[in-house]
């Protein structure tokens, strides 16, 4: 694992369904309450919607870490669509321990459309983690292959 770089700004993917999740993030920042902008915001349907693949493209591409944000369990609008998620991200994090990149990179957010702080506070934490683990193994390897390749 690559040690903690102080001056590290971390890419963060947050995957926010549209219904819950985005609205928090918009209403963050309506109440101007800040999070980091290194935090990406990706607009998708539902969070159940989200692949596997799509969180592990994220990181291929460079992604430092995943956020898989939805509804409050019981309020999705596609009925069971966070409880996808739930276990996609749980499958996903598995799968990031046994190739050694660690599962904390992964969270899941679930949050009401009413919840600005909540997400500010989600995506202030996950930048904090991600900053003190320094940049993904995968980012890393796939930089210096590149580098080898030049």
């Amino acid at each position: 694992m690559a040690a903690p770089t102080p001056e590290l700004e971390p890419v963060i993917v947050a995957f926010c369904c549209h219904y819950c999740a985005y609205t928090a993030a918009d209403q963050a920042g309506a109440q101007r309450l800040e999070y980091p902008s290194n935090v990406k915001i990706v607009r998708v349907p539902c969070s159940g919607k989200v692949d596997a693949l799509h969180m592990l493209r994220a990181f291929e591409r460079g992604a430092d870490g995943v956020l898989v944000a939805g509804c409050l369990e019981g309020d999705c609008h596609f009925s069971t669509g966070n409880l996808r998620a739930r276990k996609k991200v749980a499958q996903v994090q598995r799968l990031l321990e046994e190739i050694g990149v660690g599962p904390e990179r992964l969270e899941l957010l679930l949050v009401s459309a009413g919840m600005g702080s909540n997400f500010a506070r989600a995506a202030r934490e996950i930048t904090q983690k991600i900053r003190a683990l320094g940049p993904s193994p995968i980012s890393e390897a796939i930089a210096a292959r590149a580098m080898n390749r030049a």
